[in-house]
């Protein structure tokens, strides 16, 4: 494992994993190309790049890792308060930062798509946006774009809603479990995935974004069983050397990602067996194989860093961009192969914004907030 500490971790953090950091990272960029091509399909059966969604899946499986890999043995010298206080210090900036470039861009997505946009006033599009920042969710009473989304301003900003339900349930009850009773937690909710994405009406997990009984229902499937077993994970295994990790791991988190619909809509139960395997099983052993890899080398390392730095900044701003390229498409019906060069602008813009709110946001925020609220208690 890397002795380097990423630049968005606290000064006392334990030495990451670094291909880890870099993997979410490339799932990140992978979220945003997925969005782009997702613009251009006519439904979930001719998406190009079509399982881009599970990035979300594979995002939880690291969060449970890495929260047990850091927090598990730090319990009795840290209390609950500041558990919750550096979840909060860590994610909730860039939370705030994602509903602002929401905002921003809002009355820039006015289309045939959503004419609802052009009907909300700006004093309720900026009392949604106050609402954004507490993360708390919207019903789709108070919807404001006609997707009725927890977050209409931020749409990813409903995994971190899901993110915030894991870190509470691990450090109240979860963190308590013995290994053989996490072991059963994670074996029924396993089972649960598995009978969904089987038994489903779609064959996939695409959900979890609208305070619905159905899309909450998918919320807590996707989180609980990554999220948990990701934490299993962190406790059962003990990582070995393996060469070249960050060059097969990214392989096939990019091709988890990439691959086409599974069969068609009369047989939606394939598609599903392919995400429960990739959940189930790819997911893990990829966290596993990157965990017991280091990077070798000056560019390697600087490049599994800006990976790293901008994974969760680049997937919780991209969305607003996303909104007014789909705007752009749909009113104007422009196919793929003539929006091509827009949607490689949209990509390098949603990595460039990314960039710039980690350094002249992010990162002094989060100096700013750990010094006052942790540090300066000691």
């Amino acid at each position: 494992m890397s002795a380097t500490i990423s630049t968005t971790a606290f000064p006392d953090s334990k030495k990451h994993y670094e291909i880890l950091d870099a993997l979410r990272g490339v799932a990140a960029i992978m979220v945003v190309i997925f969005h782009v091509f997702e613009t251009h399909n006519t439904s979930r059966f001719d998406q190009i790049m079509n399982h881009g969604y599970l990035a979300v899946d594979f995002f939880f499986l690291l969060s449970g890792f890495v929260i047990g890999y850091a927090y598990d043995d730090r319990w009795g010298k840290m209390s609950l308060k500041q558990f919750f206080t550096r979840r909060l210090i860590r994610l909730h900036p860039m939370i705030i930062m994602g509903m602002i470039v929401g905002a921003v861009l809002y009355y820039f997505q006015v289309s045939d798509l959503w004419p609802i946009i052009g009907q909300t006033p700006v004093w309720k599009m900026l009392l949604v946006m106050l609402f954004g920042f507490t993360l708390l969710p919207l019903t789709p009473s108070m919807e404001i774009r006609g997707w009725t989304e927890m977050h209409p301003l931020d749409g990813p900003a409903w995994s971190l809603f899901y993110e915030y339900i894991g870190n509470i349930l691990y450090a109240v009850f979860v963190r308590k479990f013995s290994n053989v009773a996490l072991s059963i937690l994670v074996f029924v909710t396993g089972v649960a995935l598995i009978h969904f994405l089987v038994t489903g009406p779609n064959g996939d997990v695409i959900g979890g974004w609208s305070l619905t009984p159905t899309q909450v229902h998918i919320g807590f499937l996707r989180l609980l069983f990554p999220f948990f077993g990701g934490l299993l994970l962190s406790r059962i295994t003990k990582p070995t050397q393996i060469n070249q990790a960050f060059l097969w791991c990214s392989l096939l988190v990019i091709l988890s990602l990439s691959i086409p619909r599974i069969g068609d809509a009369t047989t939606v139960w394939m598609n599903g067996i392919y995400e429960s395997i990739i959940i189930i099983v790819v997911f893990p052993a990829i966290v596993y194989m990157g965990a017991s890899g280091t990077l070798e080398g000056k560019t390697a390392k600087g490049l599994g860093k800006f990976l790293g730095d901008i994974s969760y900044p680049i997937y919780i701003t991209h969305y607003p961009i996303i909104y007014t390229y789909t705007a752009w498409v749909k009113d104007n019906k422009v196919s793929l192969s003539e929006a091509w060069p827009y949607g490689l602008l949209v990509i390098i813009s949603s990595i460039s914004l990314a960039y710039i709110c980690l350094k002249f946001y992010d990162i002094p925020v989060r100096k700013w907030l750990t010094d006052r609220y942790i540090y300066a208690k000691k």
